[in-house]
């Protein structure tokens, strides 16, 4: 990827959105743009984090392994997003969690050490950043609470409609089933029965990967009013 178009592509995220022209060249020029196949890993769980990203096509799939081998799924990158920029902070730091493409992907690698010193005279990139973690540790603290509130059926109720947002009522499941089993802490075989539940009580219906919601007041009260059943997960 050349600088210039590196340039049109940071101009558009709005962490880097208010930086100066000599800025954004700078961080330009010590970025690399990265290619990913299907399936291949940006970094390993526990590498050195020298550098964060930047997902311009996609998706990246943000994971940790347990000692025994069993893979949890953090979060799932689209376009537009970056992740890993919080580490920076940290010293000697390395990632928590490993980065795979769930699809080819690209992204653009940015040198994290070369950023931070920049953020010494930018202030108002260093609010937007701070703003930005804060986003998310809101999220993640929702997460928490819908996984300790909320049994597995309301979780894979609540995904559905947050992927039918500002669309219609038919959309294509972004990911396998297994991974957004493992994103919302639901086993696979528990994920597919509550799918099946859901089809059986004419509340949606699958095929593949297409859904189409049939009943959104079911799936609704689906998602809001069901309670924690012990055993289900």
């Amino acid at each position: 990827m050349r600088v210039n178009q590196m340039l049109d592509e940071l101009r558009r995220h709005y962490l880097f959105a208010e930086l100066s022209e000599p800025q954004l060249r700078r961080i330009a020029e010590h970025a690399v743009g990265v290619r990913l196949a299907d399936g291949e890993a940006l970094f390993e769980q526990g590498d050195p984090a020298r550098r964060f990203y930047l997902v311009l096509t996609g998706q990246i799939k943000l994971f940790r392994l347990s000692p025994a081998g069993n893979e949890k799924v953090i979060d799932i990158v689209t376009p537009g997003s970056t992740f890993a920029e919080a580490l920076m902070f940290l010293e000697r730091p390395h990632y928590p969690v490993g980065a795979q493409a769930l699809q080819a992907s690209e992204v653009i690698s940015i040198d994290a050490i070369d950023f931070a010193d920049m953020l010494l005279g930018s202030v108002k990139t260093c609010f937007l950043l701070m703003g930005s973690m804060s986003q998310r540790m809101r999220g993640l603290l929702r997460e928490i609470d819908d996984l300790s509130l909320h049994s597995a059926s309301c979780r894979v109720a609540a995904y559905l409609l947050r992927q039918a947002e500002g669309q219609t009522d038919s959309f294509d499941l972004p990911v396998a089933k297994q991974t957004i089993a493992s994103r919302l802490s639901v086993k696979p075989e528990t994920f597919s029965r509550i799918i099946k539940n859901l089809s059986d009580d004419g509340v949606i219906q699958v095929v593949g990967s297409r859904v189409r919601i049939r009943d959104r007041n079911a799936l609704n009260l689906a998602a809001d009013t069901c309670s924690t059943q012990p055993g289900e997960l």
